[in-house]
């Protein structure tokens, strides 16, 4: 269908010599033309960054078989040049098929509105990775000063969906990295957004990786996080004959940071206890596997053994 519309817009053949003088100039509508490879650049505002190689391989091979189906669609910026605003994978296979021209549709796009229109277009038809989506919105924002509300009645989305994808441009580069090439989802990525210290992110999101943790059981391990270490003189005031002493505290902390959840040590006058916080059944697991080698399979094993009939089937 693609080629058939395009056929319907007036034509021109313009060869790598002849380009100059081949393409009408135009300041409303569009017109197809065959444009040399070479005379087009890629869109700095491009919001893909990551090609599918296996994708692209099968379009050059569909090309080199049976043409370009779909034209690119791009906008001149100068004589004999143009900038791509649609298509970059087919042009990248067009590259690789080794035409030297490429089916275009020239729009006249000094309207920054129909430009605009243009690359929302993009943006709503590319399968983009969670971060690129985002650097796409912050561009659009940034070039066209448009506000989150305006950017999301555009592209049918809501703005806090908007608003909470810009917000992924926040994590730590490496957090980025790990989203960028979907190790991480972008449910995860949202959860590590309430860790402030980019290197709690990174260890948080290593342990996500490692230990294939739930999008639900993030959530509930940045909780407990959150909350800290909290004397008990705070809540309750201490008991009596109660300590609370910095040897104590220190204790608390290095057990937080070594078993990755939130530890408590308190000590009363005839006895003390240690309290070790756990997210779920996968963190319990996790702290077991440190502390006693062997009993989380011990624990799962009585855990199935005692489940409700309906449960085991």
């Amino acid at each position: 269908m693609a080629a058939a519309k395009v056929t319907s817009l007036p034509q021109s053949t313009v060869s790598p010599e002849a380009s100059v003088a081949a393409v009408p100039e135009s300041t409303t509508g569009a017109h197809f033309a065959e444009l040399p490879l070479d005379s087009i650049t890629p869109n700095p505002r491009q919001p893909r960054e990551v090609f599918d190689e296996d994708a692209l391989a099968e379009l050059v091979t569909s090309i080199k078989e049976v043409g370009l189906l779909q034209p690119v669609v791009v906008r001149q910026v100068g004589p004999g040049r143009y900038e791509l605003i649609m298509g970059e994978r087919r042009w990248r296979a067009c590259r690789e098929a080794g035409l030297d021209l490429i089916p275009s549709i020239v729009r006249a796009t000094e309207d920054d509105k129909l430009l605009l229109d243009a690359l929302l277009e993009n943006l709503h038809r590319a399968q983009l990775n969670p971060l690129e989506e985002a650097a796409a919105y912050d561009q659009l924002l940034k070039d066209f000063n448009c506000t989150h509300d305006q950017l999301a009645d555009r592209i049918g989305r809501s703005r806090p969906q908007v608003s909470n994808t810009l917000r992924l441009l926040k994590l730590s580069p490496g957090v980025q990295r790990r989203v960028a090439a979907g190790v991480l989802s972008a449910g995860h990525a949202r959860a590590l957004l309430s860790v402030d210290d980019s290197e709690e992110q990174d260890r948080l999101a290593h342990r996500i990786v490692a230990e294939g943790l739930s999008v639900r059981a993030v959530e509930e391990i940045v909780t407990l996080m959150g909350s800290g270490p909290q004397p008990a003189a705070r809540s309750k005031g201490p008991r009596a004959g109660g300590r609370v002493s910095p040897a104590l505290t220190d204790l608390a902390t290095r057990l937080s940071d070594r078993f990755e959840t939130r530890v408590k040590v308190d000590l009363g006058q005839k006895k003390g206890k240690i309290v070790v916080e756990f997210a779920s059944m996968e963190d319990l697991e996790r702290i077991l596997g440190s502390l006693a080698p062997g009993e989380g399979q011990v624990l799962q094993k009585g855990l199935t053994a005692h489940a409700p009939e309906d449960e085991q089937d």
